[in-house]
């Protein structure tokens, strides 16, 4: 296969929106956890403790997704990517919708935060079992030639679902007074989730299952337990892609829910500016997605990480200057370099992390690996950049970032002499 047929251009298709439905439902709760999560499910703690609480929730996706990477990393290497993807997709879009529904601490006590907490981790739940497949689907439909390239395609998702719900809450922002948006208007992007669940829905069902898995299945090479397998017999590939991974989420987060938490908290920005700075900045990140891709299908994906990642250390020594500033415009340039070079490290991780792990256990290690990456690097991330930042100030953010850099780059070091 040379060029893209017209059956892999759906399957590539497939792949994109899924996780872009998986990301916009990830990404409107990581707003909301940030403007209206405090006050609406935690409103008897002070605002700094409410923001504390509220990120805590914001990190338990993170510690369900492992679940999530090991039960539907089993079904996907045993019975199919295809089955495995409808049944992830349905996981996380009832989650969502839930959440938007879900009434505050006012109407029913405690018993809101306890369900926000129980809904979250659905989300994560289905986000564990969606990224490994949606990235399967693309790369083992790939000529070798073109691995990064077709393994971008689910990436894209990535920011396309950030525009989404940074747009929604734009628009939102702009035509609702603050009393109107804390009330009721952050629900719409939630409740709305739904029409993408049915659109994901049916382009996944009315794709076919992978040439490379179907031979899997074909010569009878599925394994018993395959999250078993990979942590017996592929333990060195899950610790190393795990590390390498981590700079990913720790630099994504910063730029995302930290950025939007200080800039909004502490540096006197307002709500609208500062979430069209980002919308700007996720271009970016848009952009460094194929143009990563493009290059390590011509020098490797392991080579291209590790010169996005070293990119990032230097960037990260510069974190305070860049970001302090509290002019909109250096701001704005600053979320914009940031996440470009998340695009250059995002775009080809997801074949790198693919190709470390035989076919019959693919998706189990894939997605456990991402998903350790992500507890690593994401789930905490806001909440120790906010500790460092309000303790020992802005730079020391750059050098957390900074540290998590180096213990990904010895990772990447270590994992191209295994290739």
């Amino acid at each position: 296969m040379n060029t893209t047929s017209p059956k892999s251009g759906k399957v590539l298709i497939a792949s994109m929106i899924g996780t872009m439905i998986e990301y916009f439902d990830f990404y409107i709760y990581s707003t909301a956890a940030v403007l209206v999560f405090p006050k609406l499910f935690f409103p008897m703690s002070s605002p700094t403790a409410a923001t504390f609480e509220s990120l805590a929730t914001f990190a338990l996706a993170f510690f369900a997704r492992p679940i999530g990477a090991a039960l539907f990393g089993h079904f996907g290497d045993r019975i199919g990517r295809k089955a495995t993807l409808v049944a992830a997709l349905m996981t996380m879009g009832p989650s969502t919708v839930a959440i938007g529904l879900l009434p505050g601490y006012a109407s029913i006590g405690v018993l809101a935060p306890l369900l926000l907490a129980i809904f979250r981790f659905g989300q994560g739940l289905g986000l564990g079992g969606e990224w490994g497949g949606a990235v399967l689907l693309a790369t083992e439909y790939a000529p070798s030639e073109k691995k990064a390239w077709y393994g971008m395609f689910p990436q894209l998702g990535a920011p396309l679902g950030f525009i989404l719900s940074n747009g929604s809450f734009l628009l939102l922002s702009n035509y609702l007074t603050n009393e109107e948006f804390l009330s009721w208007g952050w629900r719409i992007p939630f409740i709305a989730s739904a029409i993408l669940v049915f659109v994901g829905l049916y382009v996944r069902l009315n794709i076919e299952e992978t040439p490379e898995f179907q031979k899997v299945i074909e010569s009878k090479e599925q394994v018993k337990i395959p999250m078993f397998t990979v942590v017996r017999k592929h333990t060195k590939m899950l610790i190393l892609g795990s590390l390498a991974a981590t700079t990913t989420f720790v630099i994504f987060y910063l730029m995302t829910v930290f950025t939007l938490s200080w800039g909004t908290s502490h540096m006197g920005y307002q709500r609208e500016p500062f979430l069209l700075a980002q919308l700007v900045a996720i271009l970016f990140f848009g952009i460094g997605i194929p143009v990563s891709s493009i290059l390590a299908d011509k020098i490797g994906t392991i080579r291209m990480l590790i010169i996005a990642t070293a990119l990032i250390f230097v960037f990260g020594l510069a974190f305070n200057t860049l970001f302090e500033s509290g002019n909109l415009l250096l701001t704005t340039i600053f979320l914009s370099l940031g996440l470009l070079l998340m695009g250059f490290t995002y775009g080809p991780l997801g074949t790198a992390l693919c190709n470390i792990f035989p076919t019959a256990v693919r998706y189990s290690g894939s997605s456990l690996t991402f998903t350790f990456a992500g507890i690593l690097g994401a789930s905490v991330a806001p909440y120790i950049a906010t500790n460092l930042a309000t303790s020992y100030g802005l730079e020391y953010v750059g050098y957390y970032l900074c540290v998590a850099a180096l213990i990904s780059l010895i990772a990447l070091i270590l994992l191209k002499k295994q290739n």
